[in-house]
């Protein structure tokens, strides 16, 4: 065979994600030596009993910036300090993977499929609703990477396309997570790291979460009602798709709610009210947490039938597939650490405040909205970009007149809406419906521009109302 010469051409892989987070550290550990140090004055608030600072306080000081060796002690430091969140995040995430090895998600879908019986067009909202509500919960997200398949097939096979399939689980599960009511990977980190108390202002959160998901399930219903009247307007007309069984509902009529599952899914309703419950009437928090969802998974395992040991083992995968997730936590607060030994966060916020004084505290809302939505095309991971932008934009906030559920808020829509568009975010999700960029793209585009303008909507209430 001849060699094609003069056809090479340019291809951009982005880097691991810890090569970027090291980056930053290396360029935070610069910045530590350039931007001078200072800080603000705090004092305690009487209601929080928190330190706040106080504005127009700031003031340069004398200290020594980190040196290489610093930049690993703060990595250290950042997984002492980050330590209750990394494993609230594990145990949640052990919890929800019980539930999906037993059996317990695929037998809730296969029931629902039979319910709705020849009304298969209803999944979409059904799926994107429940699909929805455990994101904005639990904070699954991974645990539906099986699902797509599944769902691709069963939409293909009734005269659909896999755009249908695929949004209908991924839009379902990204639209879901970003408005978080008690999402421990987005809502508890940022709130924590922002100082702010557990979940608090979540009935806002549950009005963002309703008008998104409804403009979301609209879109993908329109769509999918145009093909199937016209199969040509399709954007996947004539692209076979490799890698996907064309499943039928028939996939799912065999399989069984069995009495395991029913009493796995109470014990997860069950754990889902009761963290409801403790957190608004017991100030439960991190810990508590944590506890309780280790608690709920052992016992689903109990439930399952799991020996002792078997639930260990089983734990014990759960982490495998969670320990580079869970470690980004302490990675990403390390460089806030940095920053605080060169004391250059309170100048970073300074120099921001001077930027968003200059307009009224709607400009600062939508400033740290954009900046948060460029932030996520280079940090793909909740967490990270919590630990890394709260710290600057909480405090920010405060000085510039708005409260710090403001920065929150900015946070969750600037990392959560992103996931559909910015490619470092969705591009596994788009091969796992096997939709290449393009074509999601062409089908994404028009929502997400919807998405945004509902963003500084939102956000526009949300300072009119002081949330």
């Amino acid at each position: 065979m001849k060699k094609k010469k003069g056809s090479k051409k340019f291809n951009f892989k982005m880097p691991h994600t810890y090569v970027i987070l090291i980056t930053i550290m290396a360029i935070v550990l610069v910045l530590t030596h350039v931007i001078p140090s200072g800080e603000y004055d705090r004092i305690e608030d009487s209601v929080s009993g928190k330190m706040v600072v106080v504005p127009g306080s700031y003031h340069t000081v004398e200290t020594k910036a980190p040196s290489i060796f610093g930049l690993f002690l703060a990595l250290q430091q950042g997984y002492v300090e980050a330590a209750n969140i990394m494993f609230l995040i594990i145990f949640a995430y052990g919890f929800v993977y019980f539930l999906t090895k037993n059996g317990t998600m695929d037998a809730a879908l296969g029931t629902l499929v039979k319910k709705i019986g020849n009304s298969v067009q209803l999944l979409i909202p059904i799926v994107m609703i429940i699909l929805g509500f455990l994101a904005s919960t639990m904070g699954i997200y991974e645990e539906v990477y099986g699902l797509f398949p599944i769902m691709v097939g069963i939409f293909i096979a009734l005269g659909y396309d896999a755009i249908v399939g695929g949004a209908t689980i991924f839009l379902g599960v990204s639209i879901g997570y970003a408005a978080g009511t008690t999402n421990p990977y987005n809502v508890a980190v940022s709130q924590d790291v922002a100082g702010i108390p557990l979940y608090s202002g979540m009935q806002f959160r549950w009005i963002i979460f309703f008008v998104m998901e409804v403009v979301a399930i609209t879109y993908v219903m329109i769509y999918a009602r145009k093909i199937k009247k016209d199969p040509t307007k399709s954007i996947m007309y004539g692209t076979n798709i490799e890698g996907i069984p064309n499943r039928s509902l028939e996939y799912l009529d065999n399989i069984i709610l069995t009495t395991r599952n029913k009493l796995c899914l109470l014990l997860f309703f069950v754990t889902i009210g009761f963290l409801l419950y403790a957190v608004l009437k017991l100030e439960w928090y991190v810990d508590e947490i944590a506890a309780l969802f280790l608690l709920s998974m052992v016992v689903s395992g109990i439930i399952s039938g799991y020996s002792a040991t078997e639930i260990c083992t089983t734990f014990i995968e759960s982490t495998k597939s969670m320990v580079s997730s869970m470690l980004i936590v302490g990675f990403t607060r390390g460089i806030t650490v940095l920053m605080k030994q060169g004391m250059i966060t309170d100048t970073i916020v300074y120099g921001l405040v001077k930027v968003f004084s200059t307009g009224s505290k709607y400009f600062a809302a939508y400033g740290m909205l954009i900046i948060q939505n460029l932030v996520k095309i280079f940090i793909n991971g909740s967490t990270s970009q919590a630990t890394i932008t709260m710290p600057i934009m909480a405090p920010t906030a405060e000085l510039v007149g708005l409260s710090k559920q403001i920065a929150a808020l900015a946070y969750q829509f600037g990392n959560g809406y992103a996931d559909i568009f910015w490619p470092t975010a969705c591009a596994l999700c788009c091969g796992l419906m096997g939709v290449s960029l393009d074509k999601w793209y062409k089908f994404v585009t028009p929502l997400f521009i919807i998405i945004l303008i509902l963003e500084f909507v939102l956000m526009t209430v949300a300072v009119t109302i002081r949330y």
